[in-house]
C-alpha cells in the first residue's frame, strides 16, 4: 500500500471495534476519491453525551482525512424507534418532539464535527416517498428468519414479550438509508452491528457496491459497568456546564480512566501502557493523570478556557474545600424551613427519583455541612450558606 493510504487506514482503525471487511475499506481508500461516510442517529431524546461522542470522533477523523461526512437524522425511523437493546416496544414520539430533538442533536454534534463540512440529511426525504409496493419489494429481500436472528428479538420471544411488526421493519429502513445515500462506509456502536450490516446487504440487493461497516466500542458510564445512558444517570452530557462535566469525570475509577483515555482522547495502547507503567513504578500519581484526562476531555468538547476554569474550580472545591466556588442555589421562599432530605435533594435538582436518593443516602454519599446524612427519613433545617454534597461531584450552597 502507498504510505498515505497506510497512514489513513491506521488512523481509521485506531480505537475501532470492527471494520467489516478491512480489505474493502483499503480498496475504497485506494480509489483516491472522497468516500461517503454515513452516521445515523434517531432523535428519540433531546440530549447527547460522551457515549455518543465516541462514534462522532471517528466521524471527525474521516472529515479531517478529506472524506464526505453525512450526519443522518432519523426523523422517520424515530416513528418506530430502534429496538436495539430494548426489552419492550418504544412509545411513539410526536412530530413536534422529533423536530425539537433533531435541532438539539445538530447543535450538539457541531461540538465535534466541522459544521462547514457536514452534510445533514433526514431519512424522511426518501422513506416518506416509498409506496406500499416499494415497501413490499424491500420486505421481500429479507427473510423473517434473518430478522429474528437478532439478540434483542430472540430474548423477547423467549420471554414472551410482544414484538410489534413495525419493529421488524426498523433494520430494513435503516438499511435502505444506505441505499438512498449510496454510502461507502457506515459507522455505529457495536450494538448497531445488525442494523449496519443490513445496509451492506441491501446495497448488494439493489445492485450497489456494499458499504464497509465500522463499529466503535460502547463507552461505559461513570459507574464503570453499564453503557453510558441518561436514563441510568451514569452519563456526562455534552450540554452540561463544563465544571459539572469535569467533576463527573473526576469521579470515575482509576481502571475506567484508561478506557476514557483510549476512546475519547485516542491514546494508543502503547501510550496507555507507558502511563500505567508510570503509575506502577510510582513515577506518576493516578489522580494527576485523571486530572489531565478530565481537563483534556473538557478542552476537546467544550473549550480550553472552560477546561482550565473547571479544573481550578474542582481543585478549589474538592482539594482546598473553598466552598465559595460551590454551585449556588436559591430555594423557593414558599418551601417550609424544614424539608425531608429527599425533597431537598430534588429541589436542588441533584437527582430525580426517591429510589436514587435512597441509594445515595444509604451509601453515605450525602452530607449537609460536612455531616453525613444516612437516615432516609431525615428532616433538614434549611439555612442560608448551607453546604450540601451529593455523591462525588456535586456540591451546592443554599442562598
Amino acid at each position: 500500500m502507498e504510505a498515505h493510504i497506510t497512514q489513513a487506514f491506521a488512523i481509521i482503525k485506531n480505537g475501532a471495534a470492527h471494520i467489516l471487511p478491512e480489505a474493502d475499506l483499503i480498496k475504497k481508500l485506494q480509489t483516491g476519491r472522497p468516500l461517503r461516510i454515513k452516521l445515523g442517529m434517531d432523535p428519540t431524546a433531546p440530549d447527547l453525551h460522551l457515549g455518543h461522542a465516541v462514534v462522532l470522533l471517528k466521524m471527525r477523523q474521516f472529515q479531517d482525512l478529506g472524506h464526505e461526512v453525512i450526519f443522518l437524522i432519523g426523523d422517520y425511523t424515530t416513528r418506530i424507534g430502534d429496538p436495539t437493546g430494548r426489552s419492550k416496544t418504544r412509545p411513539p414520539l410526536t412530530e413536534e418532539e422529533i423536530k425539537k430533538n433533531a435541532q438539539t442533536y445538530f447543535d450538539q454534534v457541531c461540538k465535534i464535527l466541522d459544521p462547514q463540512k457536514t452534510k445533514v440529511r433526514y431519512n424522511s426525504e426518501w422513506l416518506s416517498q416509498l409506496s406500499f409496493a416499494d415497501v413490499l419489494q424491500l420486505a421481500g429481500k429479507v427473510t423473517l428468519a434473518r430478522l429474528i436472528e437478532r439478540e434483542d428479538f430472540q430474548k423477547r420471544l423467549a420471554e414472551k414479550t410482544p414484538i410489534g411488526f413495525h419493529e421488524m421493519l426498523y433494520p430494513l429502513m435503516q438499511g435502505y438509508d444506505s441505499v438512498a445515500l449510496k454510502a461507502d462506509v457506515e459507522l455505529g456502536g457495536t450494538d448497531q452491528t445488525f442494523n449496519v450490516l443490513m445496509g451492506r446487504f441491501l446495497q448488494e440487493q439493489y445492485g450497489q457496491e456494499p458499504q464497509v461497516v465500522l463499529t466503535m466500542p460502547i463507552l461505559e458510564g461513570l459507574d464503570g459497568v453499564n453503557k453510558m445512558s441518561k436514563s441510568l444517570g451514569n452519563y456526562v452530557g455534552l450540554w452540561e456546564p463544563a465544571t459539572q462535566a469535569y467533576g463527573k469525570l473526576m469521579s470515575i475509577s482509576d481502571e475506567l480512566m484508561w478506557r476514557y483515555y483510549h476512546l475519547l482522547l485516542h491514546k494508543t495502547e502503547d501510550d496507555i501502557k507507558h502511563m500505567q507503567a508510570d503509575v506502577y513504578n510510582e513515577v506518576q500519581h493516578p489522580m494527576k493523570l485523571k486530572k489531565i484526562m478530565a481537563h483534556d476531555i473538557v478542552a476537546r468538547f467544550w473549550s480550553a478556557q472552560e477546561a482550565q476554569d473547571a479544573q481550578q474550580n474542582f481543585e478549589a472545591l474538592f482539594q482546598k474545600q473553598d466552598y465559595s466556588k460551590a454551585q449556588e442555589i436559591t430555594l423557593n421562599h414558599a418551601l417550609p424551613c424544614e424539608l425531608w432530605i429527599v425533597d431537598l435533594l430534588k429541589e436542588l435538582k441533584a437527582l430525580k427519583t426517591s429510589s436514587e436518593a435512597k441509594r445515595l443516602i444509604e451509601s453515605n454519599a450525602v452530607s449537609v455541612n460536612e455531616q453525613i446524612v444516612n437516615d432516609f427519613k431525615a428532616k433538614i433545617s434549611v439555612e442560608s450558606q448551607m453546604i450540601i454534597k451529593v455523591g462525588k461531584h456535586k456540591i451546592f450552597k443554599i442562598q
